[in-house]
């Protein structure tokens, strides 16, 4: 039995990491231009996965889809592109920024271990009939992690930077942040949420089912 679990895992992990893949080469699927920032689905699989396969291969997969994110930054240039890749520089600069790594990675890898601890701390506390609520309010805060850490990121590390691509200053630029948050993020948050209800409930059942 352990062996089958092991194997389960690993298929498991393998098949996320290919969804992440399809969406990162699939124009308009994995990453949606809406403005200077894009609209993303990948946090989704990574949210599925922190809640069936644990916080260690859901870090593992969200440390992938910020990897992509860099690369993707690097090979396609946007004006937004030095916030994601270190080998980018901001318009006006000679080099990159170090930081871009912290952007990238750290809010893509909290994304597969905070749902987990979400999901596991609710269901504590609530019936497992409940279970769909527990599992949409996981997908939703996996979601506000990554576009609120990314926002404020951004803010805290390439304030001047972004001002000067969006044309605000001042308190103008966290009142953009904190737009983009609202109008962007609550949406994905939302979609990620219901994804994560209706997927992992299934794949739950099914490990529960089979005793993997």
């Amino acid at each position: 039995m352990k062996n089958n679990t092991r194997v389960f895992r690993l298929v498991l992990t393998a098949f996320f990491l290919a969804i992440l893949l399809l969406f990162s080469f699939v124009p308009f699927l994995g990453f949606i231009p809406l403005g200077p920032i894009n609209a993303t689905t990948m946090h989704i699989p990574v949210i599925i996965a922190s809640i069936i396969l644990g916080p260690k291969i859901g870090g593992f997969l969200g440390g992938c889809f910020g990897l992509i994110s860099m690369i993707r930054s690097t090979i396609i240039v946007t004006p937004m592109s030095f916030v994601f890749s270190p080998f980018i520089a901001p318009i006006g600069a000679e080099h990159g920024s170090p930081l871009a790594l912290l952007v990238a990675f750290v809010p893509r890898i909290l994304i597969g271990i905070v749902p987990y601890f979400v999901f596991r701390g609710l269901s504590r506390f609530l019936k497992e009939k409940y279970q769909p609520v527990t599992l949409f309010l996981a997908g939703l805060i996996g979601g506000l992690t990554n576009t609120i850490l990314v926002m404020n990121a951004i803010y805290f590390f390439f304030q001047k930077e972004y001002a000067s691509i969006i044309g605000k200053a001042g308190n103008a630029v966290y009142l953009a942040i904190n737009t983009i948050i609202l109008t962007q993020g609550i949406p994905e948050a939302i979609v990620a949420g219901i994804a994560t209800a209706t997927v992992a409930s299934v794949l739950l059942k099914f490990t529960k089912r089979t005793g993997l």
